[in-house]
């Protein structure tokens, strides 16, 4: 197990990474990516535009919560510094098995999955994280309608 301050030191190498242009553009359009499906889920992750921002946010939590179930960095410093890995599970949770099966990958995930769980907290966390988004999605969904409603009165 390592210690508080050489997890602080990878923490803040991943954090370094986060930082990065084109993953700070992925996680930007992740939070915003309404996963309505696993063949939603395929299809983006084969879209020229966006694929590579899946693929690269999900791949880059799983790895990150990989060190803490590796023991390479503590669990409390993890959870103490990092939340959007509830971002992340909280869009892949709910279809989590029929994911895990397109792929053939059943440990798909599952470093997030164990990070999550084995955290105080953590299942009541991801549960009030995927209300939040299902309202930030109704609040978003709202706004566009208005703007529908705001060009259709604009050109009549």
């Amino acid at each position: 197990m390592t210690t508080k301050a050489e997890s602080a030191e990878l923490i803040l190498k991943l954090y370094d990474l986060r930082r990065e242009k084109k993953m700070r553009k992925a996680r930007e359009w992740f939070v915003s990516y309404a996963l309505t499906s696993p063949e939603d889920y395929m299809q983006t992750m084969m879209d020229p535009k966006h694929g590579a921002y899946l693929r690269m946010v999900t791949s880059y939590w799983d790895m990150a919560a990989a060190l803490v179930v590796q023991g390479c960095i503590d669990p409390e410093v993890f959870e103490a510094t990092n939340g959007e890995h509830y971002i992340v599970f909280a869009k892949i949770q709910p279809m989590l098995a029929e994911l895990r099966q397109m792929f053939d990958r059943p440990e798909g995930f599952a470093n997030l999955e164990k990070v999550i769980n084995a955290a105080p907290g953590g299942p009541e966390r991801l549960r009030k994280t995927q209300e939040f988004l299902k309202s930030l999605a109704a609040r978003q969904q709202s706004a566009a309608d208005a703007d529908d409603d705001d060009k259709k009165s604009a050109s009549a």
